[in-house]
């Protein structure tokens, strides 16, 4: 196999791990309502849930970066899929409050310390300088394909086998036990298909780019990215531009609850709008390419923000197509997003030796909304009510995404300033 054919065979299944890894974790997307009935739970309590994973993601991405410069990628996502699988198979038993905060803390582990800077370090280094906006669009855009294929097997099971009523439990079940085999499977390919190894001629620089490089932590490893100001720079940006991007996961639970949308044509909303992923995140990455990375995340962001405040604002009475449109548009703007802010990482100098350590300290800033958002839905869900408190919670996300433009403008104004 050649280099390229064997750089692109271990993108194609970090994708795939990528895709299979956080579905059920974010399975509040489409089915918010059926879990809050079938284990018995309020929207408060969830969010409490999420915070608890939200905490667990911030304290493992910075160490997840030490982690992801000492030892294998490859044996690193196993054991974060299988981690996460068997946890899976836990939270179908529907166990009770204390439990499933339990499960959710396990898979905030396994799915970020053990899992996320491998991942991304791996893409990376496998990435040409000039591939870098496709490739990390690809990943989001590809991963996003994953989900959609996940997703819709899981549809299936939900309303055809088993009915998928609102409280249906076996229906509920029948998709957690789908995700939790699919993630133990994966991890068993990753296992057996990847070879880290150099095998072929011309490849060895790929594969000891993408090998562990054992980095001390020490004052003048720390200074190497502390002391980079695009670093901070990202970190603010992916912060802002992931706080809009964390209203994907309400936007479901909204159509239900507020605009009165049956359960099962809520799913199927939300499925249809998952398939947005591979088009908004692989259009965005080739975009972002040609026009520039930084303008195509702009762009995206203002289109995001704006579709925001028109379903906070949107009179109920509007029709139920009207929502549903404005859903699918605002989460194709999303996968742009998210497959886009990841890839100004290669304008930021890093130095090599501690990429591993600045991709987990970039994400410890610009992943705080995992912890943060579900705090911040619960306060304005207290003080402006169920309906009030969701579109409270749209309009200031889509402001938290309007400084995020300001910040991107802020970066590409640096990278002139330096002669980039």
């Amino acid at each position: 196999m050649n280099s390229n054919l064997k750089r692109y065979f271990q993108f194609f299944l970090v994708v795939l791990a990528a895709g299979s890894i956080y579905p059920l974790i974010y399975l509040r997307g489409a089915y918010q309502e059926t879990i809050l009935e079938v284990f018995g739970i309020s929207l408060t309590q969830l969010n409490g849930i999420y915070s608890a994973l939200g905490l667990a993601f911030v304290v493992g991405y910075f160490p997840s970066g030490w982690l992801a410069d000492q030892f294998s990628a490859k044996k690193l996502i196993f054991v974060s899929l299988l981690a996460c699988g068997l946890a899976g198979l836990w939270f179908a038993q529907i166990p009770g409050y204390n439990t499933v905060v339990i499960i959710f803390v396990i898979w905030g582990i396994f799915s970020v310390f053990t899992f996320w800077s491998s991942h991304m370090k791996m893409v990376k280094m496998l990435a040409k300088k000039e591939e870098e906006g496709r490739f990390f669009g690809i990943l989001d855009g590809g991963r996003g394909l994953v989900e959609a294929v996940l997703a819709t097997v899981a549809l299936f099971i939900f309303t055809r086998i088993t009915g998928g009523g609102s409280g249906d439990v076996s229906a509920l079940q029948g998709v957690i036990y789908m995700y939790s085999f699919i993630m133990i499977v994966v991890s068993f390919l990753i296992l057996f298909f990847v070879k880290e190894e150099a095998a072929e001629a011309g490849a060895e620089k790929v594969e000891e780019e993408v090998k562990p490089a054992g980095v001390k932590l020490n004052a003048e490893t720390f200074k190497k990215f502390l002391g980079n100001k695009y670093v901070w720079l990202l970190g603010g940006i992916i912060f802002f531009s992931y706080s809009l991007v964390w209203t994907m996961w309400y936007q479901g639970g909204f159509l239900q609850s507020v605009i009165n949308i049956d359960a099962v044509r809520v799913a199927q909303v939300m499925v249809f709008a998952m398939w947005m992923r591979p088009v908004g995140g692989t259009l965005g990455g080739f975009l972002g390419d040609k026009f520039g990375k930084s303008n195509i995340l702009a762009i995206s962001l203002v289109i995001g923000a704006v579709g925001l405040v028109a379903l906070a604002v949107a009179p109920a009475a509007f029709p139920n197509f009207f929502f549903e449109a404005l859903v699918v548009i605002i989460h194709l703007m999303i996968y742009s997003i998210r497959g886009l802010y990841w890839s100004l990482l290669g304008d930021c100098k890093i130095d090599g030796s501690v990429l591993g350590l600045s991709i987990g300290f970039v994400s410890l800033l610009g992943y705080i909304p995992d912890f943060l958002a579900p705090v911040i839905s619960t306060w304005l869900l207290a003080g402006f009510g169920d309906a009030g408190g969701q579109s409270a919670f749209f309009i200031f996300n889509a402001g938290m995404g309007v400084l995020g433009v300001l910040l991107i403008g802020m970066f590409k104004w640096q990278l002139k300033k330096d002669g980039t």
